[in-house]
């Protein structure tokens, strides 16, 4: 008998129908839960699922939950459910634990990772070095952390999605506004880390074994990019650095990660930061229990001539690992703002790098703020093509005159 996959939000992001389809072409039943009207739904989203429940609103768990209990009522045991989405990963948690779905995150799990105060633990448990922070409470006690760790410090939600509601503040003035706002939630506020990111990606098995990982390179911070609205620029590493290997190995395994996709990231620090780590070491920043934003799986099967959607489905399936690949590219993904006006036109992009881009497309609306309005991406086979890349698809007329 086969088993039964349930697949939420299989249409966003809309390269994410690739998860269901892959569980079926493996022998599954793909059930997908979703807002969209069956008949909007583009025809690969329709052949990628044996069923699809239509619900008013994915944020209504009665709803949801009755679309499972359908679906098992018709099909049998529900063997694994999820979304792959940082914004349902609590809703999934807990329809795992009512349905007693035996595979993944129940609801108590997934606090280690959904809060990034619960993270820091796990990082340091894994002897990665963190940000000093503080779960923000009144001025007074903004003041005393700002006093043991300076100028400028980073604040964001505890619980957040990516980058957020995350800013800088450099000045009294600036805290004092801080603390001003009604902002809602729970923010923790840590010590500003001089570097860029790098990411340590992957699949995690059953067993908490990584059966395939990957590096990516944010030569800008992705939380300066959503407050200045500036383009989005990042590739993928054909050697994970040694350092970055064995880092993201031990924090995989200090968090004891079963059947999931991750994204962790640390900060390649520019310049020494005293009684922490010095320039060019790693300092860990937060983690994702689940695909990097976007596009980034497509990026992951472009870069290594595979499909991470085929070694999940059978990873969920089989526990089996199916990942074989000598990693023959650097993927890279430019992303442009509507707001600004370029030289280069698809035409003239095409023309130069027409064997080289593998795709190019408007970014969701809902993903554009971190990720740029229209993107480009392309593989090669040296950092410094992906740069020269870049930089067509980033000019600007003032820039040739």
């Amino acid at each position: 008998m086969g088993k039964n996959f349930v697949f939420i939000s299989p249409t966003f992001p809309k390269n994410y129908y690739q998860f269901p389809k892959a569980w079926k072409q493996l022998g599954g039943t793909s059930l997908c839960v979703g807002e969209d009207n069956y008949d909007s739904l583009p025809q690969e989203m329709k052949d990628a699922c044996d069923e699809y429940y239509q619900v008013g609103s994915l944020m209504d768990y009665d709803q949801v939950y009755r679309a499972v209990a359908w679906f098992a009522h018709k099909h049998g045991k529900i063997d694994w459910l999820e979304s792959n989405n940082e914004f349902w990963l609590e809703q999934d948690a807990r329809l795992r634990t009512d349905f007693n779905i035996t595979s993944g995150d129940k609801s108590d799990d997934v606090l280690r990772y959904k809060y990034k105060s619960n993270m820091k633990a796990y990082y340091e448990k894994a002897g990665v070095p963190v940000a000093r922070y503080h779960l923000t409470t009144t001025l007074e006690e903004g003041r005393k952390f700002v006093e043991k760790v300076g100028y400028p410090v980073i604040v964001k939600p505890d619980n957040g999605v990516g980058a957020n509601a995350t800013w800088k503040i450099s000045d009294d003035a600036g805290l004092e506004d801080f603390y001003r706002q009604d902002l809602g939630t729970q923010y923790i506020m840590e010590e500003f880390i001089p570097g860029y990111i790098v990411s340590f990606d992957g699949i995690a098995d059953q067993n908490n074994e990584i059966i395939f990982k990957t590096s990516h390179t944010f030569p800008e911070p992705v939380m300066d990019i959503v407050n200045s609205k500036d383009e989005c620029l990042y590739w993928s590493e054909r050697e994970i650095p040694e350092d970055l290997d064995k880092m993201g190995t031990a924090v995989i395994h200090s968090f004891n990660i079963r059947g999931r996709f991750f994204h962790t990231e640390y900060f390649r620090l520019t310049e020494d930061k005293p009684g922490l780590a010095k320039k060019g070491d790693l300092v860990g920043l937060e983690v994702n229990m689940r695909p990097p934003g976007g596009y980034t799986p497509d990026m992951m099967n472009y870069a290594n001539d595979i499909n991470v959607y085929l070694i999940y489905a059978a990873m969920c399936m089989n526990n089996a690992n199916t990942y074989v690949s000598d990693r023959p590219y650097h993927a890279v993904y430019a992303g442009r703002r509507d707001k600004f006006a370029y030289a280069n036109g698809p035409a003239e992009i095409y023309t130069y790098y027409g064997q080289n881009i593998v795709m190019h497309d408007r970014m969701p609306d809902l993903l554009g703020e971190a990720m740029g309005n229209e993107f480009y991406i392309g593989r090669f086979r040296t950092v410094e093509e992906c740069k020269a890349f870049a930089k067509m698809v980033f000019e600007k007329p003032e820039d040739k005159e």
